[in-house]
């Protein structure tokens, strides 16, 4: 088989990672993906549209290659319809369609939606005057939280614990258009109380296949404080998700999208990821959906999975979804390192030094997936096989690229081994202004001991 995974983060280099190690994959392109992926076994990167609304040359490169399936990593080109467009042209990709993408495209689009199918979530509403807006919050109060409507690549979210707080996020996205297009609606939400899990399933239309149970560390600094990211870690399983709450967010989330989809004649394919705040009485309520599987959750879902993750695919485009996969029953534990001035800004082209050896045949505990890397001076080294060969040589090569740098996942016997095999080898990478939280997994822990 030869299969293309579209995007170039952590969660599309731990998708290409496990696609690789089926017996029946002969290649896995990555479009575009990133240093670590251009080193792993049977994969390549490979240059395509750099615009997500051009379809045309990423379905001319599937015939061209005979790629037998697309897995769609981001949410930018699943909101621009490129599973439509590959369905249209015969090419199986799995993803939802366009409309159904708008659970994540649109803020407003996925309260109405909730709101329509009873679906438990925060209050809230929208706006797109400023004044009126800060009205509202004035009389709500604080805390509170501010979304951009659209994508703004997980950082459109502000929690705010003051009135002043909130209206700056206001003035920051309705006037001064820090968001662009994404921020010239905003969704104003009422404050949820507990604790946060992430819930990523796969649906192939009428079957639902829940991954194993994650949660993420958004705030940038220790004690989950400092502004929101895209997610400075994760770790699996997330024991605040028991037996009792899993239900619940099958039954009243999971399957009234499902069955809302449908009656809507839209059927949801692919993952769906319903981010969530879990109460002291264990009650979900959904605080987003997104409509991939979430980074950096992927990471040490991904090191868990011991299901092959083609045959999931390939079963979930036949509609034949099984309702279990297997999982390795211990912990993994993901610890993102990014770049200098991550959230607000990110720094390009600085030196990587520490990385691991590579590790071909995948027999180490400890995994480090690569999200913003490149190589020096933007090029390959001209023999990948004998990169792949060399132990620490190569990683002179390779410089930072982005905000979230790298991901290093470590899987161990309980959540604090490892959180601390991940902190081992994180603390050996180095480059300048490195940045990472030495607290990954303390919900989990701090239960563990209490």
């Amino acid at each position: 088989m030869n299969i293309l995974v579209i995007g170039s983060g952590g969660r599309e280099h731990a998708l290409a990672w496990q696609c690789a190690k089926d017996n029946n994959v002969q290649r896995v392109y990555i479009a575009p993906g990133n240093a670590g992926t251009a080193l792993e076994p049977k994969c390549q990167n490979i240059v395509l549209a750099d615009d997500t609304k051009d379809h045309s040359t990423i379905i001319e490169f599937c015939k061209n290659k005979a790629i037998d399936m697309v897995i769609v990593g981001p949410e930018a080109p699943l909101v621009a319809g490129i599973v439509d467009a590959c369905r249209d042209a015969g090419i199986p990709a799995w993803g939802p369609s366009a409309y159904c993408a708008k659970l994540e495209g649109s803020k407003t689009f996925a309260k109405e939606f909730m709101a329509q199918h009873n679906i438990p979530t925060a209050a809230y509403q929208g706006f797109t005057d400023a004044k009126s807006a800060k009205a509202y919050v004035s009389e709500q109060g604080a805390p509170i939280v501010i979304k951009a409507d659209g994508l703004a690549a997980g950082k459109g979210v502000i929690v705010a614990e003051t009135v002043t707080d909130a209206h700056n996020a206001i003035d920051d996205m309705l006037a001064d258009n820090k968001f662009g297009d994404a921020g010239s609606r905003v969704v104003i939400e009422q404050f949820l109380q507990g604790e946060e899990a992430s819930f990523i399933c796969m649906i192939d239309g009428k079957n639902i296949l829940p991954m194993a149970t994650s949660q993420d560390h958004k705030r940038a600094f220790e004690g989950d404080t400092g502004p929101n990211t895209g997610g400075m870690g994760a770790y699996s399983p997330a024991p605040v998700v028991t037996s009792a709450v899993h239900d619940k967010v099958i039954t009243q989330i999971i399957q009234p999208v499902v069955d809302g989809m449908n009656a809507a004649g839209h059927p949801y394919t692919g993952f769906l990821y319903a981010g969530l705040m879990i109460d002291e009485s264990g009650n979900p309520f959904v605080i987003e959906f997104n409509c991939r599987f979430g980074d950096p959750e992927t990471q040490p879902i991904l090191m868990r999975l011991q299901s092959s993750m083609v045959d999931l695919v390939s079963q979930g485009l036949a509609g034949e979804l099984p309702k279990q996969a297997k999982w390795n029953e211990r912990p993994a534990l993901g610890i993102v390192i990014a770049s200098k001035g991550y959230p607000e800004t990110s720094s390009k082209g600085d030196a990587i030094s520490g990385l691991p050896e590579l590790d071909p045949d995948n027999k180490s505990t400890v995994k480090v997936f690569h999200a913003g890397t490149a190589f020096a001076n933007g090029k390959q080294p001209d023999n990948l096989d004998a990169a792949r060969a060399t132990d620490n040589d190569n990683d002179k090569e390779i410089v930072t690229d982005g905000g979230r740098v790298l991901c290093v996942t470590a899987l161990a016997d309980t959540i604090l081994d490892a959180q601390q095999e991940a902190l081992a080898v994180t603390g050996a990478i180095s480059f300048e202004g490195a940045q990472y939280r030495r607290d990954i997994g303390h919900h989990a822990i701090t239960r563990k001991l209490s």
